[in-house]
């Protein structure tokens, strides 16, 4: 029974969806396309009538997830301009974030397993990674570019850094305080007010 183009369509975008969630829970070795695909809803056999391979639904997931992540942050930035920078970084350091890595940012889900992907994978990544670090300099002080970039890559590597340490260590607090000091040390980046 053939599928319409507009089920066919809600079918992608379910896989898309559920590979990203999955990917960043499981790793991308920690789950096959078969288990990935019943998780959908779909057969195994429907898979190849939307990616080429497995490859092609990592790159694909990475990049929707990154695009969610930017239009987030674009929309806490405009939200409180003047405190966008601890908006975004108290959205981002949280125990929430932390707990259910399936939903929050892919680079500190999945930071190893993307450094031994291949080449359309990183790029999808690279691309992304400028642009949260775009929206960063954008909002950061600086006397100029470049400094403003310096400090947004800085500040991102914190955040992330952070959530990655937050999920390795068994002691909550510590977790927390990892968590809570990389918050504070970013709210002092912030320019100050007029």
């Amino acid at each position: 029974m053939r599928v319409s183009r507009e089920q066919a369509a809600e079918n992608r975008e379910r896989i898309l969806d559920v590979a990203a969630q999955l990917f960043r829970e499981k790793g991308f070795d920690g789950i096959g396309v078969a288990d990935l695909m019943k998780s959908a809803g779909l057969t195994h056999g429907g898979f190849y009538g939307h990616f080429a391979s497995k490859e092609d639904l990592v790159a694909q997931s990475c990049a929707r997830t990154l695009e969610r992540s930017v239009e987030h942050w674009k929309t806490l930035a405009e939200q409180d301009p003047e405190h966008s920078l601890e908006t975004i970084a108290a959205s981002y350091l949280t125990t929430k974030h932390r707990d259910h890595p399936g939903r929050g940012c892919a680079i500190a889900a999945l930071g190893a397993d993307i450094a031994r992907q291949n080449t359309s994978v990183r790029s999808t990544v690279t691309e992304g990674v400028r642009l949260l670090v775009g929206i960063l300099s954008k909002i950061l002080p600086g006397k100029s570019k470049t400094a403003k970039q310096e400090k947004a890559l800085a500040t991102f590597a914190s955040m992330v850094g952070a959530l990655v340490l937050a999920r390795a260590v068994d002691d909550p607090q510590l977790s927390e305080d990892i968590l809570q000091a990389v918050a504070s040390s970013i709210s002092k980046r912030a320019p100050a007010e007029p």
